[in-house]
This record gives structure tokens, sequence and C-alpha cells, in this order.
């Protein structure tokens, strides 16, 4: 290590450490009794994903997570995990595996810095204010460690920040640069007034699809805090498991996460729901930081023209205007989001290969592949929704 009184010891259980000294490092600004700036990595939302079982035995996501101390202080902390597959990363390393194994190596265990099944930027390595950089140094010295001596093929930060990404790259990490769809609050005072800085084709689009979800033949609610009852989440469940159903075969989270949900984190969520005829046939998980609404989770029961898109996208975006919020983040994927006024937005991990000739070929991939999203993400934004300078507004 750096500094020889920085002791990094590794947990095989959020509840190895007091919440307080966790999130003195996760979320320092909630000190004063408002929401995280990420919610994802807060002790109860880390604890609740391994008291539910949604990681941990069987799962493929062992907690590994990392303390730094320095003198008997907790200064800084990261959520890692062994993994043996990988699924609920979305950001995918398939094509390495396939790889790194064909060419007779052993790609899993791997470790992944990262919070499960969640593609939503923030912080990954947790520093107490002030010690920022003798605390990411500590914890990526201290995974990098714990790989090489477990003889493991590589470490994964994924969804770090920007700011992360290029310190760790200046500390021989990878750079991996990948993209998704956020929709930013222009100080915005109310929907009409975003709606206003679209082109006119947009406008009425949005519009057309608002009123035509608004039509479903019931009504729509959003729930926070203590609004949220267990009923509501005995419906999102049945939606939860439709939706994982069609998309990747077996749901991620347990039932018993969103029981888990219901007594610790229900401040920190928002979930829109349509109900008709006395039943809940649809609905949309969100997560709420502090400058950002994180959108999470879809699914139903009955398919309604448009609402998929009323609860994921707009009532997230009335909800982050009424809220004073800067973004909505939301998830992976889905370029239809686009003409919604979600733009395409550059995310960030690192990488640690530990075969010098593997890691030379994922280095001069990533270079490649990085060109490619910054093209990419160049084009799609001169086909957003937004008016251009000049346009008229008829």
């Amino acid at each position: 290590m750096r500094d020889a009184a920085i002791e990094i010891t590794v947990l095989g259980s959020l509840s190895d450490i007091a919440p307080e000294e966790w999130d003195a490092c996760a979320c320092p600004e909630a000190a004063d009794g408002g929401p995280p700036n990420d919610p994802f990595t807060t002790h109860r939302f880390l604890s609740a994903l391994e008291r539910s079982g949604s990681v941990g035995t069987g799962t493929g996501w062992s907690p590994r997570h990392l303390v730094a101390r320095l003198d008997g202080t907790v200064i800084a902390v990261a959520p890692l995990y062994a993994k043996t597959h990988s699924q609920g990363e979305y950001i995918f390393d398939h094509s390495w595996g396939h790889a790194y194994e064909r060419a007779g190596g052993r790609y899993y265990p791997k470790l992944q810095m990262a919070v499960p099944f969640t593609p939503a930027t923030g912080r990954r390595f947790l520093v107490r204010p002030g010690l920022e950089e003798v605390g990411q140094a500590a914890l990526v010295q201290g995974a990098v460690q714990i790989a090489a001596e477990n003889r493991l093929s590589s470490l994964h930060v994924t969804f770090c920040t920007q700011d992360e990404a290029q310190a760790g790259a200046a500390m021989g990490l990878l750079h991996r640069v990948s993209d998704q769809f956020h929709w930013v609050n222009r100080d915005y005072v109310d929907f009409d007034a975003f709606l206003g800085d679209l082109s006119s084709r947009k406008r009425k689009t949005i519009r057309r699809e608002r009123r035509i979800a608004n039509d479903f033949g019931g009504t729509i609610h959003a729930f926070t805090s203590d609004a949220i009852q267990p009923e509501h989440w005995d419906a999102f469940w049945r939606f939860y498991q439709d939706t994982g159903a069609r998309k990747w075969g077996t749901p991620y989270l347990t039932r018993r996460f969103f029981d888990e949900a219901q007594e610790t984190l229900r401040g920190d969520i928002l979930l829109v729901l349509a109900q008709r005829d006395g039943q809940w046939v649809a609905g949309a998980l969100n997560m709420i930081g502090r400058g950002t609404l994180y959108g999470r989770y879809w699914g139903c029961t009955e398919h309604h023209d448009c609402l998929h898109f009323e609860l994921c996208y707009y009532r997230a975006i009335d909800f982050a205007i009424e809220h004073g919020l800067a973004t909505v983040e939301a998830g992976a994927q889905g370029e239809h989001k686009l003409a919604r006024g979600y733009l395409p937005t550059a995310c960030h991990s690192l990488h640690w290969i530990a075969d010098e000739g593997f890691r030379d070929a994922v280095a001069e991939y990533l270079k490649a592949e990085r060109v490619a999203v910054d093209q990419e993400i160049e084009v799609l934004t001169s086909y957003g929704p937004f008016r251009k300078t000049g346009d008229e507004d008829p």
C-alpha cells in the first residue's frame, strides 16, 4: 500500500460494517437529512440486496466489499463482488470472456466493483471528503491485489463517474466508454416549458402520446415514501416478473427485496402505477437521488398504447421538474427515448486484465470502441427532438 497506515479489509456482508461508517463515505451529503446523491450505494440499498437474497449464495454475485482504514478510521469503501457470470452488469464483456476461454484461459470468477443490476452512473470509489486521492488509490490497489493474489482474470469498475475514470486510467486501468439516454432539466417551470424547447413535430407527437396514454380507461398515481403500501409491491412484483421473464429469463431481484424496500427504502422510491377497474395494471419504479431521478423497472399485466412512455418517461420528467431535479436517467439502452427528450450521454467504466497479452488486445479494442461511441453520441444528438438554432416555431 502507498501509505503503511492504510489497512484494506474485505467484507463478506454489509452487516459487517456500521451503516454510519459506510454512509460517511458513500453519501456524506445526506448527513443534513436530505437524500443521497446516489441512492444505490447507500448501506440500506446494498444491504437490502443481501438480506433479500438477490445477491449472495447461488446468484453469482458474492459480496467482497472493500474497506480502507487510516489509523483505525474508515476513509473509503467500495461495493465489490466476485462474479461467476456476466449477467446483470449492463457493460457487456461476454465476448471478452468467450475469447479468453477459447484461448485456454479461465475468465470466471472475476471481480466487479458495481451496484448489482443497476446501470446508473455514480461514484464507485466511495471516499470521505478531502481524502479522495489517497482513498481511491488504496481501493484500486487493494482490488487489483485481491484479483492478482487469487489469480482472477479481471477487475471491472462499471458506471463510475468521469472523474473516477480519468483517475483510474492514470493509475493504469483500461477506460471504456458506452452511452445511455438522459433527460436534462433546463430550469423548466413545467412540462409545457420543456415541450417549448422541442421542434413542432416532436412536441405534437408527445402531446398525442400523453393524451392516448391518459385515455387508457383508468387512472395513474404517483406514490413516494409512506404513501407506498404493501399492496403496491404485490402489484409491482407481478409487473417485474413479467418484464424479467421476457427480457432476461429469470428476474434478478427476489420478492423479498420489495418487502425490504417497503421497510427501508421507500423514502428513496417513486412508484408510478396505473389502475383500471380497481386493479393495478402497470407500473414504473424510480429511485430518487439528490439531483437525479433514476428510472429502474417497468412492467404491466395489460397492454395499453403509449402507457409505457407515460409512466416511465413523461411522469419522470414531471416529477423532476416539480422537485427541481437536474436530470433523469432512464436506464440502459433504448434509442426510442431520444424522441422523448432523452439525449445520449457518455457512461464510463474501468477494467484491469491480468493477462498482459489479453490486456493489450482489449486496450486496442477499447480505443476503437471509444471513437465509435463518440461518433454515435454526436449523430444521435443531431437527431434529437430539440429545436435547432434558427428554427421557426409555427
